[in-house]
C-alpha cells in the first residue's frame, strides 16, 4: 500500500464527521500553507464567485464554497458549531443523513446569495462567497426543528434547549448587523432555510433524504432468505425499523430527553446503519 492509498484508507476509516472536518482543515492549509509557498492565489478556484457571471465558468464553485476557509477564526468557529451540532445530530438521525443535509445547506444557500447576485449585480460587486457558515447552520436547524427541547449546555454552565441555542447562535452570526459581510450571511439564511423545511417535513413523517434520486434507500425493498442459518431475515429488518420509527415519533412528540436509556442507546445502534 503506497502512501496516497493509506491516506484514503484512514480517511475512509473516519465517520461522516471527521471526514467533513479533515476535508475543512485540508482546503484551509493549502490555501494557507501550499499557496502562500507557492506564491499562488488559489480561493478563486474554490471560492464561489458572486454579482456577475462568473460562476458560469466555475459552475463546481456551489460545492467547494462550503469547504474553503482563509481566516483561522473563521474556521475555528465554523467546525467548533459544527462539531457541537453534528454530536446531537447523528445520534439522533443518523451521519448519511448529516452529509445531505451539510451539502444541501450549503448549496441552497449558494443558491440563494447567486440569484440575488444576478438580480441585484451592483449590491455585491464581483466579491466571492467561501465559509462552511450555511451548511453548518442548515444541520443546526435541522434538530432546532425535529428535536427543539433537546438539552444543551452554553458553555457547559447554562442549560437551555436546543432551539434557544440555535436562535442564539444564528442571531449573533446572521442578524446583528446584516450590513457586514451582507453576501455571506444571506447564504446562512438559504442555509437554514434548507435545514427548516428538511426538519419540518421529517416531523411529518417524510424524509427529503430518502426522496433524493441518490438514495438507495428511495425504494423500499422485501428481502427474503432462505439462508436460516445466517439468523438474517426480513422480519428482523422490519423490527428494527419499527423500533427506530417508533423511537423517533416519541422524540418528535416529546424531545430527545423523554427518552429512555435503553431507548437512547437502541437509537445510537440503529443510527450508526443509516
Amino acid at each position: 500500500m503506497n502512501f496516497f492509498d493509506k491516506i484514503k484508507y484512514n480517511f475512509q476509516q473516519q465517520g461522516v464527521l471527521a471526514q467533513i472536518i479533515i476535508i475543512n482543515v485540508v482546503v484551509f492549509l493549502t490555501i494557507n500553507l501550499v499557496g502562500n509557498l507557492s506564491h499562488l492565489y488559489l480561493t478563486p478556484y474554490v471560492a464561489m464567485p458572486i454579482g456577475g457571471l462568473a460562476f458560469l465558468y466555475k459552475f463546481w464553485t456551489i460545492f467547494t464554497y462550503m469547504f474553503t476557509h482563509e481566516n483561522l477564526g473563521h474556521i475555528f468557529w465554523n467546525m467548533f458549531l459544527f462539531y457541537f451540532t453534528a454530536q446531537i445530530f447523528f445520534t439522533i438521525l443518523g451521519q448519511k443523513k448529516m452529509l445531505y443535509v451539510y451539502v444541501m445547506s450549503g448549496i441552497s444557500g449558494g443558491a440563494l446569495i447567486l440569484i440575488l447576485g444576478l438580480l441585484f449585480p451592483a449590491s455585491f460587486g464581483h466579491s466571492m462567497l467561501l465559509g462552511a457558515s450555511a451548511a453548518v447552520l442548515g444541520v443546526g436547524a435541522v434538530m432546532a426543528i425535529y428535536s427543539p427541547n433537546y438539552r444543551v449546555y452554553l458553555f457547559g454552565v447554562l442549560e437551555m434547549p436546543y432551539k434557544y441555542f440555535y436562535l442564539l447562535t444564528f442571531g449573533l452570526s446572521t442578524i446583528i448587523d446584516l450590513s457586514v459581510n451582507t453576501g455571506g450571511k444571506i447564504s446562512h439564511i438559504g442555509g437554514a432555510l434548507f435545514g427548516v423545511l428538511y426538519g419540518y417535513y421529517l416531523r411529518k413523517g417524510i424524509d427529503l433524504f430518502n426522496l433524493n434520486i441518490f438514495s438507495s434507500r428511495n425504494k423500499k425493498l422485501k428481502v427474503v432468505s432462505n439462508n436460516t442459518r445466517s439468523g438474517y431475515s426480513s422480519t428482523k429488518y422490519d423490527n428494527s425499523e419499527q423500533v427506530m420509527n417508533e423511537i423517533l415519533d416519541k422524540i418528535s412528540k416529546s424531545g430527545y430527553d423523554s427518552l429512555t436509556k435503553k431507548e437512547k442507546d437502541e437509537l445510537f445502534k440503529l443510527s450508526q446503519k443509516k
